[in-house]
């Protein structure tokens, strides 16, 4: 990156128990704050509120993605940056790839029902939807933590900046699996146990990250990349069609404004966290 002078990661750096220390608590707290904060959403504001926070997270993505995964991950590389962009197109293709799988698999299953598993009165089969869903959860989690745990070892900076990424855009999902959770005939109380024991996983994820990627540095850039592929993917496949579906002006103007503080967010954790 022009004008930033890389220091590569280090053996102090990546076997260090406090670079440990910080990855559990980065997963910890991205975890459970995205957890409460979508609980609050599902309990206690209104609906309304869930589309400005989809806004808001897609620019904290691509803010993190462009502004700090990226040009980390192509400083550090040993192998030179063409491999870092070979994965990165890699991973575009790979979420691609497997959303299709996911859709194609969902549209097959619920194919004739109408997709009232939407609704409050398919609690028959809601059951094994939420258990899908908590089940699901976890590994993405999981996958979540070992992408920290990348950033950590490569930078700390860039590890508190992704955990805070991926915190702000787990919460509009978390409230989709509230509602399919309650839907399933889950308490509120329990629903909101079950989503922080599934958030957990992620500190799983981030101590067999640190313990895999600190033995091959050569690794982290890789990992790092398809980080933010799947940032970039999951803003640009998943989150902004949601947001074209909403086309008054006023509600437009709001997307753009959240969009950019999400951006300049990113863009100011990064450069507060680098300064120190």
């Amino acid at each position: 990156m022009p004008g930033r002078r890389h220091r590569p990661a280090g053996p102090s750096l990546r076997n260090c128990p406090l670079t440990l220390l910080y990855i559990s608590l980065a997963n910890l707290i991205s975890g459970v704050a995205s957890v409460l904060a979508a609980a609050l959403l599902s309990y206690r504001l209104q609906n309304r509120l869930i589309p400005l926070m989809v806004s808001f997270s897609v620019g904290m993505l691509l803010g993190n993605a462009v502004l700090n995964l990226l040009p980390e991950a192509f400083a550090s590389a040993p192998y030179g940056g063409r491999r870092v962009a070979w994965v990165l197109l890699g991973g575009f293709v790979a979420f691609f790839l497997l959303e299709k799988a996911l859709l194609l698999r969902h549209s097959h299953h619920h194919e004739g029902d109408g997709h009232a598993h939407h609704h409050g009165h398919d609690r028959k089969e809601a059951g094994p939807g939420g258990l899908l869903i908590l089940v699901g959860d976890a590994f993405h989690n999981f996958a979540d933590g070992v992408l920290v745990a990348a950033a950590f070892i490569a930078d700390p900076a860039l590890g508190w900046t992704t955990a805070l990424a991926i915190a702000v855009h787990e919460v509009p999902q978390e409230v989709g699996d509230f509602i399919v959770l309650i839907n399933a005939g889950l308490t509120r109380r329990r629903a909101l146990a079950y989503n922080l024991v599934s958030g957990l996983s992620a500190i799983a994820g981030g101590l067999l990250g640190w313990l895999m990627l600190r033995q091959s540095e050569a690794l982290v850039p890789s990992v790092i990349a398809l980080a933010a592929s799947g940032f970039i993917y999951i803003a640009l496949a998943d989150l902004v069609p949601d947001m074209h579906r909403q086309r008054a002006a006023r509600t437009s103007a709001g997307q753009v404004a959240l969009l950019a503080l999400g951006i300049a967010v990113a863009a100011a954790a990064g450069a507060v966290a680098h300064s120190h």
